[in-house]
Formats: C-alpha cells, structure tokens, sequence
C-alpha cells in the first residue's frame, strides 16, 4: 500500500496574516456598502437635489433614507390655477386642481379689459377704444399692481409676454397676420414710450402667417401657426425666421379638413417646446420639438412633468403629486366645479372618465391658467 502524502501544514505566520486579509476584505466590502447607505445627509442632499425628478424618484426608494433626503429637496412646482372671466361683473373665480377649491375675488381694474395672456402670476390685459387704440396693460391679480403701457395704435392677432414686468428682461410681444406671407410683430417693455413695430417677409406662402399660440422660452417667442409651422422670434436681435421643421402630420390635416373641434396647444419646459394637439373623443398627442434633429417627436411620457393647458397660454410644471404626475391638465372644470378634466399618460386615459372634450365651444377662452401666489392665505 502506498503512503498518503503527508499535507504540510502552513506556518502560523502565514495562517495569522491570510485571516487578517480575509477580514481585511471583509470590512472593505462593508465599508462599501455602508459608504452609500450611511452618507451624511448634507452631501445626500447636495446630490440628490441636483437630479431631475424621474431620478429624484428612483433614488428615493434605495432605503428609507434616501427616501426621506430625496422627498425633502425634491422640486415641486405649485400648480397653477384655473381663472375663469365674468359673463357680466367683474368678480372672478379661481380654481385650485389640488385642493379642488374654488376663490373668488372682485377686480374693478379689469373693467371693459380683455384678458390676452398669463405669466408669472402676472395678466396681459387689452382694453380697446373706439376700435383704433389698445391700452395694454400688466396686472398681478394677486398683489393688486398695475403697470400701464404706451397706447397701442395698430390691430394685432395675439399678445404675450417674456416675464414678469419686475424684470428688466420683461418684453411684450403683439403678432399681426398681414397677408400670407407676410407678419407684423410689435414690441415694447415696462417704462417705454412707444411700441416698435417690424413688418417680416415669409419665404413661402404655405407656411400662412396666423400666428395664434405663442410661448416664450429661452429668450425667444415661439410662436405655432394652424398649419403647425413654428416662428421663432428673438427679441434681442430682432429677428424673425420660420423652422423649416415639417409640422405634425395631424395639424395639417387638422386644417385642411376644416375639423374645429380638434385643438392645439403649446407650452415650454426647461428649453424643451411641446405641442398638445387634441380631438374630440380622441386621447390628446404630444408632439416635442428635437431641437438638435430639428423635427417633432412623439412622445409617450412626460417624465413626471404636468402639462396644463389653455387657449389663450400654457404651463408646465415639474412635480404635483399623485395622479396629477406625467398628465395634462386641459382649462374645464366637471363635476360641479369639483373636478378638473385632465389626461393621463400613465393610465392612457381621461380623467373623470368619459367626459365631453369639446374644445370649440364658446367659453373655450374664458378660462386661463395662472401662477398663485406662494402663500394665497395673506390675500385671502
């Protein structure tokens, strides 16, 4: 029988320092592990509220932690509310989607004013004399201020505004369809004496020149015509030009077709330009602008971001809560006031269910979304 060779055992040496490796490893690798789980708050806080929302959402479920960390420095935008005009006084209501609640308030200032865009908590307002002059105007319905503008003596097709009067970049914006190829486009600012007005030549006459949905982003005015065509103008150089970016396929048909029952909106997020476009019965598409391929693109989310939507102007903001995430909210109220109607892009479905999306009737544009203010309870 052959002897079984005998194992030579290692030196105590080399058993002592194996174990201290293996610990060694051992604590590195909880120390890993810990080094993400036990981050001091201030440096937790620092990274997570340099994230977008959909990732702000997704760190927060990592641990408890990271929830409560990520929940407190999360950017929530205060929803805007639904402003609806007076068929005859002047006491207007406000409609909170959040709260489901409904303010009123009287503005004898808004007397014989038509109301013609929203920015920044701040109303556009337009009150004709005798047919040839506009006094335009910007009012906070909130704060009561009023900032009177040089008298307007020329017909326009629609009005709007950069931002807020407070700011020094503030500049107001009117756009006269002249002929089809040709728009006039008037500017002024808080504390000018007179309006500049600058006739643009369009290169073709398909692009017609209605501009009648405008949004300012960027430093520039966005501005969508029936056929979907997109004019951009910039208010530091002057300049005009119309994107030569074929529109979305159902706009033209839209417009060919006569179908006034189908509605367009257009609003902007952090540089990013969406068009809503909606039909009756139909669930709404949204078209975004890839600004480096230069073409539209569907899209099938928002990334957490609400869309609210409205005739006369259009805003974005970056978290509600609930189902209120990645939807768009559209200017009616149902259900008595109780209920605002909005789509969702997660369910793929309107909410209330079943409801009339009939955006041609009269009071289309007399409602329109507006910023509140930060605490409401001081004006109330």
């Amino acid at each position: 029988m052959s002897k079984r060779r005998k194992r030579k055992s290692k030196p105590a040496s080399d058993r002592i320092t194996g174990n201290r490796r293996a610990a060694a490893e051992v604590k590195s690798e909880n120390l890993k592990q810990q080094a993400w789980a036990d981050l001091p708050v201030e440096l937790l806080e620092l990274i997570l509220s340099r994230l977008i929302v959909v990732d702000n959402v997704r760190a927060s479920v990592v641990c408890k932690r990271w929830h409560s960390v990520a929940s407190s420095v999360r950017a929530a935008d205060q929803s805007p509310w639904l402003m609806y005009f007076p068929k005859s006084d002047n006491c207007y209501d406000f409609y909170d989607p959040v709260q489901r609640k409904t303010y009123s308030l009287e503005f004898p200032e808004l007397d014989e004013c038509r109301v013609c865009y929203t920015k920044d908590g701040w109303l556009l307002l337009c009150r004709e004399q005798w047919a040839i002059y506009h006094h335009f105007s910007l009012f906070n319905p909130f704060t009561r201020e009023l900032i009177k503008l040089p008298r307007f003596e020329r017909s326009y097709y629609n009005a709007a505004f950069s931002c807020a009067p407070t700011s020094a970049k503030c500049v107001i914006l009117t756009v006269k369809h002249v002929n089809p190829t040709l728009v006039a486009i008037s500017t002024c600012y808080p504390g000018a004496n007179e309006w500049t007005t600058v006739n643009y030549q369009h290169r073709s006459v398909f692009v017609i020149s209605i501009w009648d949905k405008l949004v300012f982003s960027n430093g520039l005015f966005y501005c969508l015509s029936p056929t979907g065509w997109l004019g951009v103008f910039d208010p530091l150089e002057r300049t005009w030009s119309v994107l030569e970016i074929p529109p979305p396929k159902c706009l033209v048909e839209n417009f060919i077709t006569k179908d006034w029952r189908k509605g367009k909106f257009i609003t902007a997020h952090e540089g990013n330009i969406f068009v809503i476009h909606i039909c009756c019965g139909e669930d709404p598409i949204i078209f975004k602008l890839d600004q480096t391929l230069m073409e539209w693109k569907e899209v099938k989310t928002l990334g957490g971001v609400t869309l609210f939507a409205s005739f006369l102007s259009s805003h974005s903001r970056t978290y509600i809560t609930g189902i209120m995430r990645n939807s768009v909210y559209f200017s009616k109220v149902r259900f008595y006031g109780k209920r605002c109607i909005s789509f969702s892009l997660d369910e793929h479905r309107y909410y209330p269910n079943k409801q009339c999306h009939d955006w041609v009737e009269r009071n289309a544009f007399d409602t329109i979304w507006i910023e509140p203010p930060k605490d409401f309870a001081g004006w109330m």
